[in-house]
């Protein structure tokens, strides 16, 4: 069940090129379109998952098992085809201040603005949920994608050299980037 803060989330936004999609938390009923929206990846994509996402039994577990406290998933729908996914990914124990933002979007709805409002929509979301630290992980070669996470107000902490590896073995550096959602007061 999702938690009451986010329970009738709806975000409407219009792209840059005036395309409207609507935002909103993925529910178990979204299983037949993430299907459609994950066979479509191509495998120069398919690299930087974590999961094989063109196993409809990776989306059965994903629809089945939701656990919002665990992770946050949400979808961008144009019309009724799923464009984009992202999610919050909570940490626990003492790391339970702390939410990974992951994204991916469908490739002709990217560079028209969606990844800047749905990770917008994670960074209120995550607000509402009382997460203090957001972090994300960009291939450092990406810059275009690390500036924008920048932009959102996100600052790249570190490079890690070789962090990521690809199936076949090659690696790339990741720069890690964080984005404090409360601001820190001094007192007297």
């Amino acid at each position: 069940m999702l938690p009451e803060q986010i329970k009738n989330f709806r975000e409407m936004a219009t792209l840059k090129d005036g395309a409207y999609i609507l935002i909103r938390p993925m529910v178990a009923e979204d299983e037949p379109r993430l299907m459609e929206f994950y066979a479509s990846v191509k495998d120069d994509d398919m690299r930087y998952f974590r999961h094989y996402v063109k196993d409809p039994a990776v989306i059965h577990d994903w629809c089945e098992n939701l656990d919002y406290g665990k992770v946050l998933p949400i979808l961008a729908f144009a019309k009724d085809r799923i464009v984009g996914s992202a999610s919050l990914h909570f940490g626990e124990g003492p790391k339970r201040h702390v939410a990974e933002v992951r994204l991916f979007l469908a490739k002709d709805y990217r560079r028209r603005g969606l990844g800047m409002k749905m990770i917008r929509v994670l960074v209120d979301l995550a607000r509402r949920q009382g997460v203090i630290i957001l972090t994300a992980e960009v291939m450092a070669e990406q810059t275009k994608v690390v500036k924008a996470f920048e932009q959102l107000g996100f600052k790249s902490q570190a490079t890690l050299d070789d962090y990521f590896i690809f199936p076949d073995g090659e690696t790339r550096d990741v720069v890690l980037l964080t984005m404090c959602l409360h601001s820190k007061t001094d007192e007297f």
